[in-house]
């Protein structure tokens, strides 16, 4: 036996019913952006600042100008990037919303690599880029001395201080210690150069030694001769061309 009973009709969307949701969704969609943009619930309210101490958190907060009461999410992170990148001590920065009101900027500051004296007195302290991070009375220990005609101000971007902060930044600790004057060349300038060097690195101990390093390739090579060579009472060691090293 069959069952004779019609199937039920099928249920219709009411005009309504379907006007209803698309309204309560456009309140939804406008509450939300009001909370966004217009309401005073996420502004900036706070700003924190880290990774300083060669400059203020106040000049990190000038150099972002972001007024407080600004709707956190209309705030340009990288823009606000790169205004707190043209502090000259500042290397990067990096700026994110923490939400609700506060904006968080991280700074991370230059670091010096060689002093190079002045002639008007005292030192400017440069980065690997060539940038004056900052200008002391004094060389600060453990600090080289970039023996340069140039001045600090002219160094940005010389290829000599990129390759002196690189070889500086390999060098193992027993020789890095004893490094108190470093100068460089170009390639081939009265040493054994390696083709593609870019600049060639003397490094000049306390123990009144010198050590022509050469460029910034084989560093661990150059290490385990150097260390080798040293046992002996010469002066000079050139090891720019690791397997013909030269002393004297």
């Amino acid at each position: 036996m069959t069952d004779a009973r019609p199937a039920p009709a099928p249920r219709t969307r009411t005009p309504w019913r379907a006007a209803f949701f698309a309204l309560t969704g456009f309140g939804v969609a406008a509450a939300v952006a009001w909370v966004l943009f217009g309401s005073r619930l996420l502004v900036v309210k706070s700003e924190t600042v880290t990774g300083t101490h060669l400059i203020t958190q106040a000049q990190v907060l000038a150099a972002a100008d972001v007024p407080a009461g600004t709707p956190l999410i209309r705030v340009n992170t990288a823009q606000v990037a790169q205004r707190v990148e043209t502090i000259r001590q500042v290397a990067s920065a990096t700026v994110s919303r923490d939400w609700p009101d506060r904006l968080v900027i991280t700074v991370t500051e230059r670091v010096p690599v060689v002093a190079v004296r002045m002639t008007s007195g005292g030192y400017d302290l440069v980065d690997p880029a060539g940038v004056i991070v900052r200008w002391s009375q004094a060389r600060p220990a453990g600090l080289p001395l970039y023996l340069t005609s140039l001045t600090g101000g002219a160094l940005h971007d010389d290829p000599g201080v990129a390759s002196t902060a690189t070889v500086l930044a390999e060098l193992p600790s027993w020789l890095s210690r004893e490094v108190t004057e470093v100068s460089t060349a170009a390639p081939g300038a009265g040493t054994t150069a390696s083709p593609g060097d870019s600049a060639q690195v003397t490094l000049y101990l306390s123990s009144h030694k010198t050590v022509v390093w050469g460029g910034a390739d084989r560093a661990s090579q150059k290490d385990r001769e150097l260390a080798i060579l040293m046992r002996d009472h010469e002066r000079y060691f050139d090891v720019s061309a690791p397997g013909t090293v030269v002393t004297g």
